[in-house]
């Protein structure tokens, strides 16, 4: 069994200290928009789009501890203050502790695929997740899918158009293999390297999607 580090930093919150739902405002010491990375990996991704973005709160999850301690770490280490890093499951996160209709982005970056068939159930996005999620983003709220396995990004470019109370905005295309502006992490970087693609999937709430 895998030891679990004790996480002291800063930038990471205990989710059970939290209130239902957070008060996000006074735990970064603004209002500004908030915004949500599922899955932070080891926080390249989250540390360059927070650094783009000062204007924005990011709470960045994770169910892996260590990947946790990297990404406080690697705040830590180049001082941005707009991240805060949990450690939890995605969907009971959200419930208990996001506001509906509060986020102004979520990123979702190479979630794990579940490549067998008899396991892709288990898979985090789908047609029911992005329902799911559509509700606690803000009107103009922007949904952000990336994946390096080929059937999970053809399968949420397929699945997603039908998901109401959302605009595609890669149209015409269902996804890209591209995405100007998008920050590439270290394990996007290396399956690029190995010759696969990334598939982007890029879709905003509109305002009919409101609750």
């Amino acid at each position: 069994m895998q030891r679990m580090i004790e996480i002291s930093s800063p930038f990471f919150l205990n989710p059970d200290e939290l209130s239902t739902p957070a008060d996000w405002a006074t735990v970064f010491g603004n209002a500004n928009p908030l915004a949500l990375e599922i899955g932070c990996g080891i926080g390249d991704f989250i540390a360059k789009t927070a650094n783009d973005n000062p204007g924005i709160n990011y709470i960045a999850i994770d169910f892996y501890n260590k990947g946790c301690d990297k990404t406080c770490r690697r705040l830590e280490r180049l001082a941005i203050p707009n991240v805060r890093v949990v450690r939890d499951e995605a969907r009971k996160f959200v419930v208990d502790r996001i506001p509906r209709e509060s986020l102004c982005a979520v990123h979702i970056n190479c979630p794990d695929p579940w490549p067998k068939k008899r396991h892709r159930k288990r898979r985090l996005v789908n047609r029911e997740f992005a329902s799911f999620i559509r509700d606690y983003l803000a009107p103009g709220g922007d949904f952000f899918f990336a994946t390096d396995f080929d059937d999970y990004g053809i399968d949420v470019a397929e699945f997603m158009p039908g998901v109401e109370g959302y605009v595609n905005m890669l149209a015409p295309d269902r996804y890209r293999h591209e995405l100007e502006g998008y920050h590439l992490s270290k394990y996007m970087m290396k399956f690029m390297a190995e010759g696969k693609r990334i598939y982007f999937v890029h879709y905003r709430k509109s305002a009919e999607g409101a609750l």
